[in-house]
C-alpha cells in the first residue's frame, strides 16, 4: 500500500529504548538470571535481605518476592496494581514466584500480555474493531487500543487470560472467542518512568460476524469503533493515536495481510524488529 515504510520504524524504536544491561545490575532469583535493577534501588533491596556481589543482586528464596514487593509498595517505592503476575525467568519456563504487576518494571522482570485483532470482512474490504481507552486508565488514557488486550494474571495461560479479558472488556462470548487463533509473539524492552518493561505480547486474531457488536463491560473502554484496515494503516503510519505497543501488533497484521510487503528488505527489518529484546535476555556480568 505504501512504499515509504520509514514512519513505521519509529514505533519499533519507541518500544525498544532500553539498552541492556546499561548501568543496571543483574537480578537473580536463586542462581537463575531473571531481570535487572538500577543501582539507586540497591539500598532498598539490601534492606529486604537481598545480597549484592560482583554486579549481581540475588534473592536466594524466590518465594519471598511477593511479600517483599508488598512491603516496597507500603514504603512508597512504587504504586501497587493489586494484581499478581507470575514471575518467569524465560517465556517457556515454569513460574518461580509471583509479584504485583506494578513491581515488575522495578526488577526488569519479564511481563506477558494478550492482544486480539478483531477483524470483520465486509464487501468494501477488511475492517478492524478498535477500542478507545478510558480516560481513567493509568497508562495512555484516551488512546486507541485493540478490541481486547490485557496482562496475564498469575495462574493463567495466554488463552485463559484472553477469555477473561474478552468477557470483561468487550462482552465477547466464549462461543465466538473459540474461533480466535494465535498469530505471533512480540517482544520489546522499554525504559519507562516506572522502570524497565520487558514485555511479551501473545497475539491472537479473530474474524467476527457482521452482526457482532462489542460492548464495554468493565469501565476500561470508552467506546468501540469499526474502521477499515486501511484507516488503521494510516493511523499507525501518520499518528501516535494508538497505545504504544498496539502499533507493534498492527504492524504484524499489516505484514501478514500484505499492506506492508513482508518480502521487501524494509518489511523483513520490521519483522525482525518485532522480536525486540529476545537477543538481550538477562545475563551475568561476564556474559553481558
Amino acid at each position: 500500500m505504501s512504499t515509504d515504510l520509514n514512519p513505521f520504524f519509529r514505533h519499533i524504536a519507541a518500544c525498544n529504548t532500553a539498552t541492556l544491561p546499561g548501568r543496571r545490575l543483574a537480578f537473580h532469583l536463586g542462581a537463575t538470571p531473571a531481570g535487572w535493577v538500577t543501582p539507586e534501588l540497591l539500598p532498598v533491596l539490601l534492606e529486604h535481605g537481598m545480597t549484592h556481589a560482583d554486579g549481581v543482586v540475588t534473592l536466594s528464596d524466590p518465594s519471598r518476592l511477593e511479600r517483599i514487593a508488598e512491603d516496597m509498595a507500603r514504603q512508597g517505592v512504587y504504586r501497587s496494581h493489586h494484581e499478581l503476575f507470575d514471575v518467569r525467568t524465560d517465556v517457556d519456563a515454569p513460574p518461580v514466584a509471583r509479584i504485583d504487576r506494578g513491581a515488575l518494571p522495578l526488577f526488569g522482570l519479564m511481563a506477558q500480555g494478550v492482544h486480539l485483532n478483531g477483524l470483520m470482512r465486509r464487501a468494501d474490504g477488511l475492517h478492524l474493531w478498535i477500542a478507545r481507552r478510558s480516560m481513567t486508565k493509568r497508562l495512555d488514557p484516551g488512546k486507541l487500543d485493540h478490541l481486547v488486550a490485557g496482562g496475564i494474571p498469575a495462574g493463567h495461560t495466554p488463552a485463559e487470560a484472553l477469555l477473561k479479558e474478552a468477557a470483561e472488556e468487550a462482552s465477547l462470548p466464549a462461543s465466538l472467542l473459540a474461533h480466535a487463533t494465535p498469530t505471533v509473539n512480540i517482544r520489546y524492552a522499554l525504559d519507562r518512568p516506572e522502570g524497565l518493561r520487558r514485555d511479551i505480547l501473545h497475539c491472537f486474531e479473530i474474524v467476527l460476524p457482521e452482526d457482532f457488536m462489542p460492548r464495554p463491560a468493565d469501565g476500561e473502554v470508552e467506546e468501540f469503533s469499526l474502521i477499515p484496515l486501511t484507516e488503521a494503516f494510516r493511523l499507525v503510519r501518520d499518528t501516535d493515536a494508538f497505545k504504544f505497543n498496539v502499533n507493534l501488533v498492527l504492524i504484524d497484521l499489516f505484514l501478514r495481510t500484505g499492506l506492508i510487503d513482508a518480502t521487501s528488505p524494509e518489511g523483513q527489518r520490521l519483522r525482525a524488529g518485532l522480536d525486540g529484546w529476545r537477543f538481550f535476555a538477562p545475563a551475568t556480568p561476564a556474559q553481558a
